[in-house]
């Protein structure tokens, strides 16, 4: 009995021993996904299974694109797809960006969209865009006339990816502002502000024609003005600002003319009476002089006499001058 225990307790440790291995087995190795791969006809072999395990690459990353791809008819295989999935890319997305663009028929290999999606570009969006052109809307460009009248102009322009220059290629934002530039110029070399508003697809056409999508990821199909609004007087407004420039430079000036004459004035005040305080001065040496004179006999008595009135008789002239021929104030000589 003891024997025959021993032996069903070896038997069954045998047993879950071999339950336990079959299923690290299955947990390692991913028997699903081979077998499924098997059903739909892809040739994956069960030990590249178990190095993706060991190089620590999901499975079901790499077997189901690569089932998606050969149903599709593409013809890749697991190595390149595990090779960009370790370079950092996403496998499901290019192997959908390349079955969109089988169906399209637009010519894309593998390699180049592989290069699209490590350049962090959505290599499927890129697909779509090139079978449906996408609308791209402008914001409001301010453009002013020669007439200095401004105009707003709102554009949408239709663009389309360009695979071949989707790697390196400029974005959406430099086919904003290349539009933006040429409306700007084209509204610019108008004479007029009206002739922009009669024909506004003159606009269009002058800027189609500069080629604005060189060097970026899109080719432009087409730019329609979608909005055209008149603005301020752009001129007039610069006209008021250089006259109020102008003015308050004349106003400067004559300030600074006033300050001076100003200036001047005072001057001339402090000249006079300097002037006015000499002849007082002098004014008061002439008794002293006369004194002298009189006291060294230079002059006689009747010499001051005289003098007097000769002084008397100047005054009583200047008086009867400034009183008129009918008693009034003389006007002067013009």
């Amino acid at each position: 009995m003891n024997i025959l225990g021993i032996d069903v307790l070896g038997s069954g440790f045998v047993i879950i021993l071999a339950i336990v291995a079959i299923s690290l087995f299955f947990n390692f190795v991913p028997i699903g996904l081979w077998i499924s791969a098997m059903a739909a006809g892809v040739d994956v072999n069960i030990l590249n299974l178990v190095g993706m395990r060991l190089r620590r690459v999901p499975a079901s990353k790499i077997v189901l694109p690569l089932v998606k791809a050969n149903k599709a008819g593409l013809v890749v295989n697991a190595n390149q797809l595990e090779a960009h999935y370790l370079a950092g890319g996403d496998v499901d997305k290019v192997i959908d960006a390349l079955i969109a663009a089988h169906r399209a028929e637009i010519p894309l290999t593998f390699e180049r969209a592989c290069a699209i999606d490590l350049a962090g570009r959505n290599v499927l969006e890129a697909v779509q865009m090139s079978v449906n052109p996408e609308v791209i809307e402008t914001p409001i460009v301010s453009a002013v006339a020669k007439n200095g009248i401004e105009l707003k102009v709102k554009a949408r322009v239709t663009v389309r990816a360009n695979i071949d220059r989707l790697v390196g290629g400029a974005g959406e934002q430099t086919i904003i502002a290349r539009v933006g530039e040429g409306i700007v110029t084209s509204v610019g070399s108008a004479a007029n502000h009206s002739e922009v508003l009669e024909n506004p697809d003159h606009i269009s056409k002058t800027v189609l024609e500069k080629g604005l999508d060189a060097g970026t990821a899109f080719e432009i199909l087409s730019i329609d003005i979608a909005d055209v609004d008149v603005g301020r007087n752009i001129g007039a407004e610069l006209m008021t600002d250089q006259a109020e420039a102008d003015k308050r430079i004349a106003q400067a000036r004559a300030e600074e003319r006033r300050a001076m004459a100003v200036a001047r004035e005072q001057e001339m005040k402090a000249y006079t009476q300097e002037m006015q305080a000499k002849v007082v001065e002098a004014q008061a040496a002439v008794p002293i002089a006369l004194a002298a004179a009189l006291e060294a006999g230079r002059i006689g008595v009747m010499d001051y006499y005289r003098m007097n009135n000769i002084v008397a008789d100047t005054q009583m002239r200047n008086m009867i001058g400034e009183a008129g021929p009918e008693g009034g104030k003389t006007e002067p000589l013009k």
